[in-house]
């Protein structure tokens, strides 16, 4: 083997390997030119690269290697489809939208992605003879996209060619080009605004509809086309640089591929730090070290009852009684049951022969006979259970909204005045944000210049609905404010958790039971559009795997119409809301029946 192949062969080893990586994906088949694919895998063709003699032909397989991953990993075909726009060149450029986001994501998590996709972006527009091009407002809208998200600055002449194209994009795209930056990461939210904007444009398709017709008869996305066409552009250069000898072109192609093979390794690195971060475990305190807030100056901790007037409390509880109705006989058998089997474990149970306490009857006998006799007392021996203290934890987000949270409001009024009534003491609390997109935390942040990688970028709302040593009549007209609208909006897991934490360590029962009631990950769209896109769960991963490792508290979590279990060790998946009762009864009364050996950790 010489020299060139041995370099094509690690080269193509490397590419390989990187889109492994970036897709987050082991099994994917990384094919090259015409060669056959696994068909039981997912197959990503990539162009020939026996004819790579130059850096440029490099870069562009690096670029279009690292495109195609990040497709894989953060775009989905169905949610693309369902946006799609009539019209060939309508879809033409919602397809190359969709290719801007998702690589603009990557460009955000994997170091040298984006100087990748410049680089070949830049090289392609250099080749392109803007007098024969007929779409050249393809071209103008991908420009205009590619500086306006992914942050390319043009060439002077470039921007000259697109400059009639800009006035237009400008007028009606550029105050909108926020909010896309915003839903880069909500693949939903981001196609269905960029399919608006194109329909919004009206872009005159007559000229060139038999053309993108045939061009587009097996419905190949506009990359792919591109793609075909610089092949052939690369191609015929190649032909007139024959005359270059590979060994002189090694010393200028050796050293990239050195550093392909280094990027690959950094870039699989990188794809599995979250792994490796999961295995990192931290005795020292609770905290996420990796985790911040950019702000918590608008934080806030708030009773239930500071939240609204009285009256409206009242009103809110009124509805919340209404929809018991319906549930009142099945949670009212749960409950009973719940209260049978804690009131069971109260069969008394005695110490004798004590110098105080009650007079013990069945010493009568003894007390007569020798009356001097102090042992002949009893007392009651503590229940385990009395000296416990239950806290529920209700996700307050949006998608909490309509009957989920109605049930979960319901359950947590039940079992409040059930616990009581066994000397449990309970403790509900909520926890959402105070605003959609960020509120008083993004606006800082944006008079701030926007640094990047900012963390948590909401203010959170914490809600007591019933403090642990409030009895449930005093509170009972709290908990119909959750059926306020406009009050559940975002959810930032991992710090209500740690909040309901600090919380429970403050308590001096010996017994703390934490019930985690949530219907998926955590998401806020502020947060996750400026940072890593797991950056919330992670840090709710952390938390969790702190608590349950760590202290002395016991964490079981209910996940509506969500496997939670990814999250908590201990975890149930209800399909129906109506389940949400009988699951929570039938857990704490689970807890109570068995021993607790956990030793607390201070």
């Amino acid at each position: 083997m010489d020299k060139k192949e041995d370099f094509l062969q690690n080269f193509k080893t490397a590419i390989i390997s990187t889109v492994k990586s970036i897709s987050n994906l082991e099994s994917v088949d990384v094919v090259f030119g015409n060669q056959n694919g696994d068909e039981k895998k997912l197959i990503v063709r990539l162009p020939e690269l026996e004819n790579i003699n130059n850096k440029i032909d490099y870069t562009k397989a690096r670029a279009l290697a690292d495109s195609e991953a990040l497709k894989i990993r953060y775009s989905n075909r169905k949610i693309l489809k369902n946006y799609e726009p009539k019209g060939v060149v309508s879809k033409k450029l919602y397809t190359i939208a969709e290719k801007i986001r998702y690589e603009k994501i990557g460009s955000l998590k994997f170091k040298g992605i984006k100087e990748n996709i410049h680089n070949y972006y830049s090289k392609r527009l250099q080749s392109l003879d803007f007098n024969k091009n007929q779409n050249k407002i393809i071209e103008a809208f991908e420009n205009y996209l590619r500086v306006n998200i992914l942050d390319l600055k043009n060439e002077k002449e470039i921007e000259k060619e697109f400059k009639p194209f800009k006035k237009n994009f400008d007028a009606k795209l550029k105050k909108k080009m926020l909010t896309l930056n915003e839903y880069l990461k909500d693949q939903n939210k981001f196609n269905s605004l960029i399919s608006n904007f194109i329909s919004e444009m009206d872009i005159d398709e007559d000229n060139d509809q038999q053309q993108d017709k045939q061009e587009n008869s097996e419905d190949d996305s506009i990359n792919n086309q591109q793609q075909e066409n610089e092949q052939k552009s690369k191609d015929d250069k190649d032909q007139e640089n024959q005359e270059m000898s590979i060994d002189s072109g090694l010393p200028d192609i050796e050293n990239p591929a050195a550093d392909a093979d280094n990027d690959a390794e950094a870039l699989e690195i990188e794809a599995n730090s979250d792994f490796i971060e999961k295995r990192k475990k931290s005795n020292k305190s609770l905290g996420d070290i990796n985790y911040k807030a950019y702000t918590t100056e608008f934080d806030e901790v708030i009773n239930a009852e500071d939240l609204e007037e009285e009256s409206e409390l009242i009103r809110l509880r009124q509805t919340l009684d209404q929809q018991l109705l319906s549930l009142k006989n099945f949670i009212s058998k749960l409950a009973n049951k719940l209260q049978r089997k804690l009131l069971a474990k109260q069969n008394r149970s005695w110490d004798f022969d004590l110098e105080e306490g009650l007079l013990d009857t069945s010493k009568l006998t003894r007390i007569i006979m020798d009356p001097y006799n102090s042992l002949s007392f009893k007392k009651e021996k503590d229940i385990d259970f009395k000296d416990t203290l239950v806290t529920i934890l209700i996700d307050n987000s949006g998608s909490m909204r309509g009957k989920p949270i109605s049930v979960a409001a319901i359950c947590a009024d039940i079992l409040s005045r059930t616990l009581e009534r066994c000397s449990v003491k309970v403790e509900v609390l909520g926890f959402t944000t105070k605003q959609w997109k960020g509120g008083l935390s993004r606006e800082k942040w944006l008079k701030n210049e926007k640094p990047t990688l900012p963390g948590r970028l909401n203010d959170l709302r914490h809600i007591i609905y019933k403090s642990a040593d409030t009895p449930w009549r005093q509170a009972k007209k709290n908990m119909g404010l959750m059926l306020k609208e406009g009050l559940l909006k975002e959810n930032i897991d991992g710090e209500a958790l740690k909040w309901a934490y600090e919380n429970l360590k403050k308590r001096k029962e010996e017994r703390k039971i934490l019930m985690v009631i949530s219907d998926g990950a955590p998401v806020d769209d502020s947060t996750l559009s400026t940072n890593s896109n797991d950056f919330l769960e992670t840090n709710l991963k952390k938390t969790v795997k702190w608590i349950e490792k760590n202290t002395s508290i016991e964490l079981l979590a209910i996940g509506i119409g969500h496997d939670v279990t990814r999250y908590y060790d201990k975890a149930i998946k209800i399909t129906d809301v109506q389940d949400l009762g009988d699951v929570m009864i039938n857990q704490l009364t689970d807890l109570f029946s068995k021993k607790k050996t956990k030793q607390t950790i201070h």
